[in-house]
């Protein structure tokens, strides 16, 4: 194994100071990429998709839970399969607790092809509580591009889209797939992908940090259990 270079605490001052100013451009250049993500066109969604969870038939606008966004993992498992796939059960360990994403209305859901029975008990086996659907008998997967078809063979790729509720009609607003996922799992790497994002003051295009309503930045964040959702 290959370890890094011992030196003084000095020099790794000087080392790490040299670093920062690296990281930081690394942000500001992130920052700017969000920035031209929001500004992304939206289109409509009129296919009428039928999904199954845990309280029976659910459309897409019921994804949403009554909130402004929402975000949908696709979760590769193929109606074959006896489980889901190890990749994306490691990408769902990751998701913290949901009331961070709800206080600023945005809703997450996994959708899989597989039929709601499989989903079931293997989201008891993993310990989840994210709401997950299944999209079995509909085009949601392929429309959205996570289930392809290659020389006559259906394959599963993971992904994650965006959508954005103006009342009763639904915009896709962004989707990324496969090393698109690298690094995503906390709030607000998730409510970055979004059409409104975090909602704060500093960001752009203006106007989005009170578009619920609700105090922007640190003041809108609780204890999980203190949110009025």
């Amino acid at each position: 194994m290959s370890l890094p270079e011992i030196v003084s605490r000095d020099q790794w001052r000087a080392a790490r100071a040299e670093l920062l100013d690296k990281e930081k451009a690394a942000t500001r250049a992130r920052d700017a990429l969000n920035a031209e993500r929001r500004g992304l066109p939206m289109v409509e969604v009129d296919e009428e998709y039928v999904f199954e969870g845990g309280d029976g038939k659910a459309t897409l606008l019921d994804l949403f839970e009554g909130r402004r966004q929402l975000v949908v993992y696709h979760f590769m498992f193929a109606p074959e399969w006896d489980a889901g796939c190890r990749s994306c059960s490691g990408f769902l360990d990751q998701i913290g607790h949901l009331a961070h994403l709800k206080a600023r209305g945005t809703s997450f859901a996994a959708v899989s092809r597989a039929p709601f029975p499989k989903i079931l008990p293997f989201k008891a086996r993993m310990g989840w509580t994210v709401p997950w659907y299944s999209s079995h008998g509909s085009d949601f997967n392929r429309d959205f591009e996570v289930t392809l078809e290659r020389e006559g063979e259906l394959f599963e790729r993971t992904g994650l889209s965006c959508f954005l509720r103006d009342h009763d009609r639904v915009f896709h607003t962004y989707s990324t797939y496969e090393r698109g996922l690298d690094g995503l799992g906390s709030t607000t790497s998730l409510l970055d992908l979004t059409a409104l994002g975090r909602q704060e003051v500093w960001e752009e295009p203006k106007g989005r940090a009170s578009a619920l309503g609700a105090p922007a930045g640190s003041e809108r964040v609780r204890y999980h259990d203190e949110y009025d959702d």
